[in-house]
């Protein structure tokens, strides 16, 4: 069985995010979305919330399940018997940044592989981070999110 984990914190999560685990749905049996828990990040969103907006973002899919975990992604894939991590992949910073994380995982877990996917044009300059900007500060970010992402505080 060919399950893929696709790790972030989701604060929120987006019409990219939902974009990429979409189109990489037909290339594994299995997809988690694995809700990363840093204990030194503060989040905007609770966790709770974050686990049910995307619960219902792909609510009757089968293939597809939302996990939350602290530690090492590769520890975790490790116990959710996940041969790959998706990631994605906005910008050269982005690039930069997830090619040494990959890296790294692949000296830790070889038997690991990380995939980029590229967002479709429409959905590159979204970002979480400017999102939780226009929520803070009274502005409209629903374009931004899927439907089921409600983010009235």
């Amino acid at each position: 069985m060919k399950i893929a984990v696709f790790p972030g914190s989701f604060d929120p999560f987006t019409r990219g995010h939902e974009s990429i685990v979409r189109r990489v749905l037909p290339l594994f049996d299995h997809v988690i979305i694995g809700i990363g828990i840093n204990v030194h990040k503060n989040y905007f969103f609770p966790l709770e919330k974050r686990k049910m907006w995307i619960e219902k973002v792909f609510a009757g899919e089968k293939k597809i399940s939302v996990e939350s975990f602290d530690g090492l992604t590769i520890d975790f894939c490790r116990k959710a018997n996940a041969k790959y991590i998706v990631r994605g992949l906005r910008t050269t910073t982005d690039l930069e940044f997830e090619k040494a994380i990959a890296q790294m995982n692949k000296t830790m877990a070889d038997e690991i592989e990380t995939l980029f996917i590229l967002p479709t044009p429409e959905l590159s300059a979204i970002n979480s981070t400017i999102i939780r900007d226009i929520v803070r500060n009274g502005g409209d970010a629903s374009p931004f999110v899927p439907s089921a992402v409600d983010l009235k505080l």
